[in-house]
């Protein structure tokens, strides 16, 4: 306390207690119900109103949803459901659209009679839409009438509900249109098509009851997409595969029901190394796993064991198959429906309820089993590959321990290539993964020593698409990241001792860097995916040019840039291409690269680990045809292209 004030300087009351009403709570503090005001919260609001939309059709009242990204970053969403209801609510004495857009947490997916089953529930409503958007408009066909209601500043009646015309009998729904506020959303306001495309596409595969429609008319052109997938989860499950050599033609598709818990598994074996499991529950993307996760890895594992040992596939001296053996080359979708699904924490994406390991055990492990025994080819293929990854997996354990360290600061454990920094703690500290020894001479000289850490590498790393586990771990440059980061790697991974909090690929501005930085994103992708996901690496941006003029010089990062400065510093300008770091002094390096103060880095993410497996598997994998189709495709679109 300090000493010239007294106790009444500190004092609490009612007074200091803010009450906010109504929709006023979400305008003051909207991380709360949205996680973020970034791209990721604009596009948030999106997914509450499809949501609702795809809820009328998990009801079986709806076919259809149409989605429209509109100029001035409008969005609409129709849906050919019931119809809000539109009569005047009980309690809050207004009409139920008004209440549903209006008061948090209303909606007829708490009492469990307007919706047995719900992916809005998860949510935060439309309430929260109408909130953080500058204006909001709801169109309802119902009862062969037309209503209209919109609301403004944040969701402020601006013209009470209202009957506008009328409409037939079969054309009923609900259209909301909506523009955010500009006012939360400062950093931008324009929604991603492809972000939006991928998770329409999704939402159809998880509903192949449904055709979803998506419009993009913010230019002269306009494009269009119709997602409609008969075959659901299976054709998901085909569509992720479609790059990559699969052991058996068409995905295995289990479904069941037990509780009101609907079961559904869909899964494919491929020829690669990975495991590419995705489950849902209500068609949220529980990408942290759960209970569903949890029983489809145990059963997948105990089927295939028993199966293999009925069939003499495994000798009465073999060790059992783990369950990491029988997942390697699996692409599997999970799909839960629930009428009661529970979270566990904060980012609510990973299901908690108990009884669904149980349920979907059951449901999976009796009809996969007769599967097997009702194609033993397919399963021979299956038993196969598993014992195959089991040996390369006790060779992976040796190599593997070559990487392990007993203290993740010991500097005398670290690779003789580091130079490391002096500070301790992770947070401040970075660590340079630099392409070839003269960058890294340079780096050296010009970074900050206590927090910034330099790692050369030599040549091109593995490419470890294409590689097993005791390979990978056998490789030098691969081995000194390992060490270096202290973390561990692959299920061992331990984020807390992570050495340091970015982890920057700085590479040279050609195609050869291009490559290793490829390779790099490949590695951390299969092994540090969730360094990725916690947002510690990043791409450094080096220049392209260096624009001389006398004593003054610039720097461009983009060929737009370029011209920008040549226009500054007029004509009659030196103008330096890097190709690569190597051509940087350390003075230079400093200044257009690591300082903190002037570079540009990009911070790596996974919006959609399957989109990014789809890329990495067609890029670095051994499929040299879908390369080829992609290479023809996108060539058109490369106006400088850098052949060194």
């Amino acid at each position: 306390m300090d000493k010239n004030m007294t106790i009444d300087d500190y004092s609490y009351t009612s007074e200091d207690i803010q009450v906010l009403e109504g929709l006023e709570a979400v305008r003051k503090r909207p991380g709360m119900y949205i996680a973020t005001t970034s791209s990721r919260g604009l596009h948030h609001l999106v997914w509450e109103i499809v949501d609702n939309a795809i809820d009328e059709a998990l009801a079986g009242y709806a076919s259809k949803t149409i989605v429209r990204l509109l100029p001035d970053d409008v969005i609409e969403i129709t849906d050919n459901g019931r119809g809000m209801p539109v009569d005047v609510h009980e309690k809050t004495g207004v009409s139920t659209v008004e209440t549903i857009f209006t008061v948090l947490h209303a909606g007829g997916k708490f009492g469990g009679g307007a919706y047995k089953v719900s992916g809005g529930l998860h949510g935060v409503g439309a309430a929260v839409v109408n909130a953080l958007s500058q204006w909001l408009e709801v169109t309802v066909r119902i009862n062969k009438k037309v209503y209209f209601i919109k609301f403004s500043n944040g969701g402020k009646v601006e013209q009470k509900l209202t009957e506008i015309g009328q409409c037939k009998e079969k054309e009923h729904g609900t259209t909301v249109r909506f523009k955010p506020d500009p006012l939360i959303f400062t950093e931008t306001t324009e929604y991603d098509y492809e972000i939006i495309h991928h998770r329409l596409q999704e939402l159809a595969f998880l509903s192949p009851f449904l055709r979803i429609e998506l419009y993009d008319e913010r230019k002269k052109e306009i494009m269009s997409e119709v997602f409609e997938y008969e075959g659901g989860i299976s054709e998901y499950v085909s569509f992720i595969n479609q790059d990559k050599k699969v052991l058996f033609e068409k995905p295995i598709h289990i479904k069941g029901s037990e509780e009101d818990i609907i079961c559904e598994v869909a899964l494919q074996y491929n020829e690669t190394y990975d495991s590419n499991l995705y489950s849902f529950c209500n068609n949220v993307n529980t990408h942290e796993g759960g209970t569903h996760e949890d029983g489809f890895k145990a059963t997948l594992s105990r089927v295939i064991n028993n199966y293999a040992r009925n069939q003499n596939l495994l000798k009465k001296d073999d060790e059992n198959l783990k369950q990491e053996d029988v997942r390697e080359g699996i692409t599997a979708v999970i799909s839960v429906k629930h009428p009661n699904p529970q979270y566990e924490g904060q980012t609510k994406t990973k299901l908690g309820n108990s009884e669904v390991r149980r349920i979907l055990s059951e449901i999976f492990g009796e009809q996969f089993e007769r599967f097997l025994y009702e194609n033993p080819a397919v399963a021979k293929l299956i038993v196969e590959k598993s014992i195959v990854a089991s040996r390369a997996r006790a060779a992976a354990v040796k190599a593997r321990e070559v990487t392990r360290r007993k203290n993740s600061l010991e500097s005398a454990n670290l690779p003789e290539k580091l130079t490391d920094c002096s500070s301790r703690d992770a947070s401040l500290n970075e660590i340079y993964i630099v392409e070839g020894d003269s960058a890294g001479g340079s780096a050296k000289q010009g970074r900050n020593p206590k927090y910034q850490a330099i790692l050369p590498l030599r040549g091109k790393i593995l490419n470890v698409q294409k590689a097993r586990e005791h390979q990978i771990f056998d490789n030098n440059e691969i081995k000194s990241m390992i060490t270096a980061f202290g973390c561990g790697i692959g299920d061992e991974l331990d984020l807390s001792k992570l050495r340091y909090h970015k982890i920057v690929i700085m590479t040279d501005a050609d195609v050869d860097g291009s490559h290793i930085r490829v390779l790099l994103l490949t590695f951390f992708y299969r092994f540090f995916r969730e360094v990725i996901e916690a947002g510690h690496i990043y791409v450094a941006q080096p220049p392209l040019y260096r624009v001389q003029k006398g004593n003054i010089s610039k720097y461009a990062y983009t060929e737009g840039q370029l011209e920008k400065v040549k226009n500054e510093l007029g004509d009659r300008v030196n103008i330096q291409r890097y190709k690569g770091l190597g051509e940087m002094d350390a003075k230079q390096l400093w200044e257009t690269t690591m300082d903190p103060e002037r570079r540009t880095l990009l911070q790596v993410t996974i919006d959609s680990a399957r989109e990014a497996d789809k890329y990495f598997e067609m890029l670095m994998g051994d499929e040299v045809e879908p390369r080829r189709n992609y290479i023809m495709a996108n060539a058109q679109f490369v106006k400088n292209l850098d052949i060194a």
